[in-house]
C-alpha cells in the first residue's frame, strides 16, 4: 500500500511538514508499520496522489505553482531512509506556462497507463489533454473554443474573428499550445507587503485596449483554509478586457501550501489584509490602473479583505463587490451554536483566548467601520438560505455602514438579497452570467463609465 500521508511517524526520526510519501505491506497497514518513502523537495510540496497499475501519480506545488508527475512502479530503490522525489525518475507532466491551472479528469480505470488533465490559464481556454505515463508523450483531446468575439476583443461592435480563429484553432495535427497570449498579456509579479514578504500578483489585460495610467481595473482576494485563488480560464472576463480593465488577482498569505497558509491564520490574518492593500497600491503605483478606477471584489472569507482593507484605506478602491461576505467575524466567532464557528477556531483564531480575540477584534470589518468618512461604491449580495455565511451579516455591515459613515458616500452602498439560494448561488449557467453580468454592470455605473469605453 502507498499513500500521501501528514501523520507523523512514530517508528521514524525524519521530520516532516506537510504531506509525505509512505508505504506498508497490505497485511500490516496500521500506522506504526507505515514507511516513509519520499519526502517533498526545497520551495515542494505534495499536495495529493493517485495511483494505478504500473504508476504513480503525484499533485505537487512547487513555488506555489501547481505541478504533476508519475513515477513507475514497481519502484526498486532501496528504502533505508526516506528519498526525495528526483530520486524516483519522475516525469513532470508538460504545461503551457507556470501559471496553469491544473484539475485532475476521470482516472478511473486502474489498468490504464494514461492519466487525463485539465489544464488552463487566464489566456489559455480550457484544455483537455491525456499523458502517456509509460509513452512520456501526451495527446491534446479538446480545447474549448471561444466564438463571438470582436476585433480581437478590443474594440466593441466591430467584427473582424480572424485573428481570434488564427489562435484558438484546435491542434488535432500538431501538439502545440493554442492560447490568446498575442492578444492578452498574463503576467505574475511579485509585491513587497508590510513585513518585506513578497507576494505572488498575476496581473491580465488587454494589448491594445489597456491605457497605462488610465485603465479601470479589479483586484481579486481569498487567502483563507489555504484554498488557491482561482486563476482558470473564464470567458466571463472577455467583456471586460474588451473594455481595457485590469484583473489582478492576489495571492495573499492564507492560501495556498501549509507554510502559507499559517502565515494567514489566527494572529497572522493582519498579514492577509496587509498583502491585500500591498498588491492594490501596486497596481496604481506600477500605472496598471488609474488611481481612481481600482476596485476590488472577495467572496466569503474573501470579502472579509476587502472590507477591512476598506477601513484600513478607504480612499484606496473606488468600488467593491462583497459576495455572500464574512464581515461580522467577531459576533459569528463567539457563537459556537452557528454551523461553522469551532472549525474556523483553528483559521481565524478562539475568541476565548484573549489574545486571539484581540487581533480578530483590531481587524474586523464591522467593528472598525470609520465614522464620518467617505466610503466607495459597495455591491453586498447574500443568500437567505446561506448555512456558512449567515444573511444577517450582510444585512447588519450594509445599515452600520449607512449609519456612521459619510451620508452622501453611504447612499452607494447596495445591499442585494437572493431569497432562495444558498452560500453558492442558486446554480445554473445562466444564473450565474446574470449575476456576473449584474456586478460588472454596478462597477461601471460606480466608475462612470459608459457601456462602451473605458476612456
Amino acid at each position: 500500500l502507498m499513500a500521501c500521508t501528514k501523520t507523523h511517524q512514530q517508528n521514524t526520526e525524519t521530520a516532516v511538514e506537510g504531506y509525505y510519501l509512505a508505504r506498508c505491506r497490505a497485511e500490516k497497514s496500521l500506522m506504526d508499520k507505515w514507511q516513509v518513502v519520499a519526502l517533498p523537495g526545497p520551495d515542494c510540496t505534495f499536495q495529493d496522489m493517485d495511483i494505478f497499475h504500473e504508476h504513480l501519480v503525484l499533485f505537487l506545488q512547487k513555488d506555489g505553482l501547481p505541478l504533476f508527475c508519475s513515477i513507475d512502479l514497481p519502484v526498486q530503490i532501496d528504502f533505508q531512509e526516506p528519498k526525495e522525489l528526483g530520486d524516483f525518475a519522475p516525469w513532470f507532466f508538460p504545461i503551457p506556462s507556470n501559471l496553469c491551472s491544473i484539475l485532475p479528469g476521470p482516472n478511473n480505470d486502474f489498468m490504464s497507463s494514461t492519466f487525463r488533465l485539465v489544464v488552463s490559464s487566464p489566456v489559455i481556454p480550457d484544455l483537455t489533454v491525456d499523458y502517456d505515463m509509460r509513452k512520456k508523450t501526451f495527446t491534446i483531446v479538446d480545447q474549448e473554443e471561444v466564438t463571438g468575439l470582436c476585433s480581437s476583443i478590443y474594440t466593441v461592435g466591430q467584427s473582424n474573428v480572424s485573428s481570434i480563429q488564427q489562435n484558438l484553432q484546435l491542434i488535432e495535427d500538431s501538439q502545440s499550445w493554442s492560447d490568446l497570449s498575442k492578444l492578452l498579456s498574463c503576467e505574475r509579479v511579485q509585491v513587497v507587503s508590510h513585513d518585506g514578504v513578497s507576494i505572488p500578483l498575476v496581473i491580465l489585460y488587454s494589448r491594445e485596449a489597456h491605457i497605462h495610467g488610465e485603465s479601470p481595473g479589479i483586484l481579486y482576494g481569498y487567502g483563507a483554509y489555504g484554498e488557491d485563488l482561482d486563476k482558470s480560464w473564464c470567458s466571463d472576463r472577455l467583456s471586460l478586457l474588451a473594455r481595457g480593465w485590469v484583473l489582478a488577482f492576489a495571492d495573499v498569505r492564507g492560501g495556498g501550501d501549509p507554510s502559507w497558509h499559517i502565515a494567514g491564520t489566527k494572529i497572522n490574518k493582519i498579514n492577509s489584509i496587509q498583502d491585500f492593500a500591498a498588491c492594490g497600491m501596486h497596481l496604481i503605483k506600477e500605472g496598471f490602473v488609474h488611481e481612481s478606477r481600482l476596485c476590488a471584489m472577495g467572496s466569503s472569507a474573501g470579502s472579509l479583505l476587502v472590507g477591512a482593507v476598506v477601513n484600513m484605506l478607504p480612499n484606496l478602491f473606488s468600488a467593491a463587490v462583497l459576495k455572500v461576505p464574512f464581515l461580522d467575524i467577531c459576533n459569528t466567532m463567539l457563537d459556537p451554536t452557528l454551523p461553522l464557528t469551532i472549525l474556523d477556531y483553528e483559521e481565524f483564531g478562539d475568541p476565548n483566548i484573549p489574545v486571539e480575540f484581540d487581533a480578530i477584534r483590531s481587524y474586523s470589518p464591522y467593528d472598525n467601520l470609520s465614522p464620518g468618512k467617505c466610503y466607495p461604491s459597495i455591491l453586498v449580495t447574500a443568500s437567505f438560505n446561506d448555512t456558512r455565511v449567515g444573511v444577517w451579516e450582510a444585512a447588519k455591515w450594509v445599515s452600520k455602514v449607512r449609519d456612521v459613515t459619510c451620508p452622501s458616500c453611504s447612499k452607494s452602498v447596495v445591499l442585494k438579497t437572493n431569497m432562495q439560494s444558498g452560500h453558492f448561488g442558486e446554480g445554473g449557467r445562466f444564473m450565474r452570467c446574470e449575476e456576473t453580468a449584474f456586478e460588472y454592470a454596478f462597477l461601471m455605473k460606480a466608475l462612470g463609465m459608459d457601456d462602451m469605453s473605458a476612456k
